[in-house]
């Protein structure tokens, strides 16, 4: 009974119940950030009503699309800082790690300004009229007024990391929640400050998020990094880009597909068709969050493994991570079949043909909870194999390559419902690929260099 509560080391053998409990704290970590964002739009579509919550959901991949950016200056640059720290060239590391951040801020001021000033063309493309578009231009001038702060908060969850310090990451994104969802309830719920007020309640909480950690490094209470001058340089610029170009790929894609969703919705169905789709994101949101939470977990192991040459725990963990994933898509499809109406009501109940349409969105969409999540594990997996080639190839077939003409097609032969029945057939047509990328290869040709 003691050695079950002791501390998991990599090193272990995992059981199925000690995989579990390595994974959930990253599971419950994605779920609970994925809540803020279902707890931001609880509002915004409660006390603001559906054009506002409409008009956010068409600016937001938008915004997501600029913040990509942010996620490979991340992704790409603590890497890299990480690696010169490894090599025990403090002074270099900190260079770097000053070039990346006055960059990305330099970057955000540029683009803030050209995409401020778009901002009515923008929202004009992708369908927006009347009230709507009114809703648009004020919450998307003051989303982009603060995106220095957003494109800061992307970058030091990744850096903070690096400095040895995930715990205050942890509780800067948890403040970063917290504050939006309680200016939330201050400024749309009880002031009734429409979507101009849930704009701001978002930048403050981005300014949290980007600001707290900017100071503590400029403060030099860190041991590991902190500002000093630096001086442009090429190769510093190509390897970020290089080891961050998979996380922008990725989050690119999920923002075009936001967005050529919209557009198909404000054809076929209208302001409605977009609501509906912001609370399917939400329910998504949670699911996905499960898997990516479990996947991003468990893919220590698999690297511990390979580096121990072990491949008898990687078959082992592998069967057993196959078996979560089929129980947690199950259990997904169950509740999103059972419980649509319940979850359309938290956010539409105002309006009975928004609850009818919502409802049918949750239940179709929610049928690719079943297989999605194979696919994003088969993501990570590949991705903790040093397969990240193949993982890129294989995020990229899911999102541009299947899902995108899915959207486009289907609705053409079946009607409405086959926007929603999209992500299931883009989702099966990703399987397809994920099993022969799996079964192609044996787990030594996985573990080559791509």
């Amino acid at each position: 009974m003691k050695s079950s509560k002791k501390e998991i080391q990599l090193s272990d053998h995992f059981s199925f119940p000690r995989m579990l409990r390595f994974t959930m704290p990253s599971i419950l970590m994605m779920v609970i950030s994925s809540c803020y964002s279902i707890v931001d739009g609880l509002f915004i579509s409660n006390f603001a009503g559906s054009d506002a919550f409409a008009a956010v959901n068409l600016i937001m991949p938008v915004a997501m699309l600029i913040s990509c950016f942010g996620f490979m200056a991340g992704m790409g640059g603590s890497a890299l800082v990480s690696k010169t720290l490894g090599e025990k060239q403090g002074d270099k590391a900190r260079e770097q790690f000053s070039l990346i951040v006055y960059l990305i801020i330099s970057f955000s001021v540029v683009i803030g300004i050209i995409v401020y000033l778009l901002i009515p063309t923008i929202a004009k493309l992708m369908g927006a009229e009347g009230t709507i578009y009114e809703n648009c231009i004020i919450y998307g001038h003051i989303l982009i007024a603060a995106l220095p702060a957003f494109m800061l908060q992307i970058l030091f969850q990744n850096f903070l990391v690096v400095a040895e310090q995930p715990k205050m990451g942890m509780v800067i994104a948890i403040s970063s929640g917290v504050t939006n969802i309680a200016l939330d309830a201050l400024f749309v719920a009880k002031l009734r400050l429409g979507v101009g007020g849930a704009a701001m309640a978002t930048v403050m909480g981005q300014v949290v998020g980007g600001i707290v950690p900017l100071v503590y490094f400029l403060t030099r209470r860190n041991r590991l990094l902190w500002f000093t001058k630096a001086r442009f340089n090429f190769y510093t610029v190509w390897q970020v880009v290089r080891n961050g170009f998979a996380g922008f790929i990725s989050n690119a894609s999920s923002s075009v597909l936001g967005m050529v969703f919209n557009l198909r919705l404000m054809a076929l169905i209208g302001s409605d068709g977009v609501v509906a789709y912001g609370v399917v994101m939400y329910v998504n949101y949670i699911a996905t969050g499960i898997f990516n939470g479990y996947s991003t977990g468990i893919a220590p192991v698999f690297s511990y493994n390979v580096g121990a040459d072990n491949k008898d725990e990687i078959r082992s963990v592998f069967r057993q991570s196959l078996a979560v994933i089929c129980g947690f898509g199950v259990l997904l499809v169950a509740v999103a079949l059972i419980f649509a109406r319940e979850m359309a009501t938290i956010f539409v109940s105002y309006d009975g043909t928004l609850m009818r349409i919502t409802t049918e969105a949750i239940r179709l969409y929610g049928l690719s909870f079943l297989l999605c999540g194979f696919n994003i594990f088969a993501i990570a997996y590949l991705a903790a194999l040093s397969k990240g080639v193949k993982s890129g190839i294989l995020s990229i077939v899911r999102t541009l390559i299947f899902q995108i003409p899915c959207v486009i097609i289907l609705p053409a032969i079946i009607g409405s419902s086959g926007i929603w029945l999209s992500a299931i057939v883009a989702e099966a047509l990703t399987l397809v690929v994920t099993i022969f990328f799996l079964k192609k290869a044996s787990y030594k040709q996985l573990t080559q260099n791509p």
